[in-house]
């Protein structure tokens, strides 16, 4: 009888000692199991972040190449003489650039107002001077270039002259 008690023992001990090994493999696997899906959530994340991070600069690219095509419609809808202004070019110009400008606001590009403004460097380049009394300590008086941007990011600086 103690012979058999003591095989039951030793294979009692055997198989705690299984358990516990598988217990502790298995431990081991989730804990890594876990860790590669944080990883792997991470390098999502990333990802994603570099790619709107590409999109937007692509975008702001492709604006900065637009930029001029606008300001060369404001100049010339500028030059039609006040006679012209009901005429089908001037009427048509008017049309394009209203249309060229609400696509550029419907995909998150918006002027930056500068005029009457207090000058801020994040937004605003002074390449001129003025004394004017009617305005005050670093108001925008005059806007020489017009500054845009996209989304939250500056593309183009507002060109201004600053009132001292």
């Amino acid at each position: 009888m103690a012979q058999n008690e003591q095989r039951d023992w030793k294979n009692e001990v055997s198989r705690q000692i299984a358990v516990y090994k598988t217990d502790k493999k298995l431990l081991e696997l989730n804990d890594k199991l876990k860790r590669q899906m944080a990883e792997f959530d991470n390098f999502r994340k990333r990802t994603e972040k570099e790619k709107t991070q590409m999109y937007d600069m692509g975008a702001k690219s492709i604006i900065e190449k637009i930029l001029p095509v606008i300001d060369n419609f404001e100049r010339g809808l500028a030059t039609v003489p006040e006679d012209e202004k009901g005429s089908p070019i001037a009427e048509g110009m008017e049309k394009i650039y209203k249309q060229f400008r609400k696509t550029l606001e419907e995909a998150g590009v918006k002027a930056i107002e500068a005029v009457g403004q207090e000058f801020d460097p994040n937004f605003h380049n002074a390449v001129m001077h003025v004394d004017d009394e009617s305005l005050g300590e670093n108001i925008v008086a005059e806007e020489l270039q017009k500054g845009y941007m996209y989304r939250d990011s500056v593309v183009r600086h507002s060109m201004v002259k600053v009132a001292n």
